[in-house]
């Protein structure tokens, strides 16, 4: 007989999947004590929802059998790459696969939408069953739509032109007199008037397209995005441009955690957390898939607070 052997297995391998999964409906009890009589080795990081005969998300997705995923419209990297989130390439595109796989949904039967930012934040009925484009879990947020626990987590990062007033700033008095801007609804605008709290009121555009534009025309001295895409704007989509650098958590601005967004109260949050925790705990395809997309976007100077 296995029994103890296994039981330590099952503790080792599989105790975030099978609390997960009493959560979402619960598990065979009596068909696991008799696997563990049998002396049956029961990994459980090697499986999934639909395998392990817990299918969490059945009745809880619009289509069934189906998995309906929004991005923005469009998608900027490194989060989605070549705005193809169906190619499975940038940091949002992968993660959703991989919770989509942890729930036993094949790649055939993910669905991809599209929505503004804003439109998505709204009260209302959603053509999603999630939507990923870099939300920040917010309590305000919170009163509309419902949130997975956190896939990653950032710092607001500042963007401006090498050769700007703005260029060797280290603290955030000397910013204070700068013109800045961030796409509208975001807590990137937030932080702006929050935290730096400029002289002149910063300028909000519907998307990071618009305010990537009005500084490339010089407009504005700077813009605040978060870390990965300003490190990705400054590599890649304007010439001449830096991170100036990023900004340290605080209790007035504690760093952005993004978080799947759901319509509110929306049963299939429970499934999807189970699958971000195996992902994170179990097989580590959280940190694998960061690494692979990430890993050069996540270094600058900080900014001082004071």
């Amino acid at each position: 007989m296995k029994q103890r052997s296994t039981r330590v297995r099952l503790i080792a391998l599989g105790a975030a999947a099978i609390l997960g999964l009493a959560a979402c409906g619960g598990g065979d009890d009596a068909t696991d004590d008799a696997a563990e009589e049998e002396g049956m080795d029961i990994d459980y990081s090697e499986t999934s929802f639909l395998t392990t005969g817990n299918d969490c998300t059945a009745g809880k997705t619009l289509t069934e059998g189906k998995l309906t995923i929004a991005t923005g419209n469009p998608a900027y990297e490194p989060w989605v790459v070549g705005d193809a989130p169906e190619s499975k390439e940038g940091f949002e595109a992968a993660v959703a696969y991989g919770v989509a796989a942890e729930m036993g949904f094949s790649d055939e039967n993910v669905v991809w939408v599209r929505t503004g930012f804003d439109e998505a934040i709204q009260p209302g009925a959603k053509n999603f069953d999630f939507n990923l484009q870099q939300y920040s879990i917010t309590e305000e947020r919170k009163a509309t739509v419902s949130f997975s626990d956190p896939y990653y987590s950032t710092n607001q990062a500042l963007v401006a032109f090498a050769d700007s007033p703005v260029a060797n700033a280290t603290s955030v008095s000397e910013l204070k007199g700068l013109k800045f801007g961030a796409q509208a609804g975001t807590t990137s605008l937030e932080f702006i008037t929050s935290v730096i709290q400029p002289d002149a009121e910063p300028f909000a555009y519907d998307d990071n397209a618009a305010a990537k534009a009005a500084l490339e025309a010089k407009q504005i001295d700077a813009i605040v995005v978060d870390l990965p895409t300003a490190l990705y704007i400054s590599a890649v989509e304007i010439e001449g441009s830096k991170v100036v650098g990023q900004f340290p958590p605080s209790d007035a601005a504690p760093g952005d955690d993004f978080g799947m967004l759901f319509d509110l109260n929306n049963p299939l949050v429970e499934c999807v957390n189970v699958a971000l925790d195996r992902m994170r705990n179990l097989t580590s395809e959280l940190a694998s898939i960061e690494e692979t997309w990430l890993s050069s976007y996540t270094g600058a100077p900080v900014i001082s607070l004071d």
